[in-house]
């Protein structure tokens, strides 16, 4: 008699998508931009004190900008979902024929003939709900926002901004000597980039090494730009 495998097959799959988006958008700009500030501060001022200030005002002012750009972007998708659902509740009344043609469409796509997806299409047109779910997902490839979801953003990113801004401002506020404070900055902002593409990109699926190596050389690469257009106007 054979034996049954006990073992019970468990998909994992990562579901917190929107929330990883807002952290990455949140915290890559936080880390690059205050990091570009305050290396092309260094290259014209030597006190510390002053790029402590510059910094701490450009994080105050970027995280609210970058809050509300999530707000308003999360806004945008939960009115376009509610409109275009308003408007598959009424084609499902006003054009039911077009409607059935589109369901038996969308299943042709997956080698499904008409007379397999009769019966669904019936089941469906018994439960106008679910036929709506099904054309807004379906049809339009839309997914209903959560609930209070732009709030939530917001603060994702503001607060991922904040983090990721204290970082490369960390050891200009603990040393006095602008160009020995930027060398700290820099490895310490370059270690966090290397860390936060290594989780950012083992979370999406997209590799650890790749991701890291990505998000440190766009740091870099504007941290660079920054301190040698100071460098280059001071002279």
């Amino acid at each position: 008699m054979p034996q049954l495998n006990d073992s019970v097959h468990t998909e994992t799959h990562f579901q917190s998508s929107d929330v990883v988006r807002d952290v990455v958008i949140g915290m890559a700009d936080g880390l690059t931009v205050p990091f570009a500030l305050a290396a092309g501060l260094s290259g014209v001022v030597s006190s510390t004190h002053l790029v402590v200030i510059a910094g701490l005002a450009e994080i105050a002012a970027g995280s609210i900008a970058m809050g509300l750009g999530g707000y308003l972007a999360s806004r945008g998708d939960s009115e376009h979902y509610a409109s275009e659902r308003r408007r598959e509740e009424m084609e499902i009344v006003e054009r039911t024929r077009d409607e059935e043609e589109e369901i038996y469409e969308i299943f042709e796509e997956y080698g499904v003939t008409r007379p397999e997806s009769d019966s669904v299409l019936q089941a469906l047109k018994r439960n106008p709900k679910a036929w709506v779910d099904f054309m807004m997902r379906f049809e339009l490839g839309l997914e209903e926002p959560e609930a209070h979801r732009a709030r939530q953003s917001a603060a994702t990113i503001a607060c991922s901004y904040v983090v990721g801004g204290l970082v490369p401002l960390l050891p200009y506020m603990l040393l006095t000597e602008s160009a020995r404070a930027l060398m700290f900055s820099v490895v310490l902002t370059l270690l966090a980039l290397v860390i936060f593409g290594a989780v950012k990109g083992r979370l999406t699926g997209a590799g650890a090494l790749r991701s890291g190596l990505q998000t440190v050389l766009i740091g870099g690469l504007a941290a660079a730009a920054a301190y040698g257009l100071a460098r280059l106007f001071r002279s």
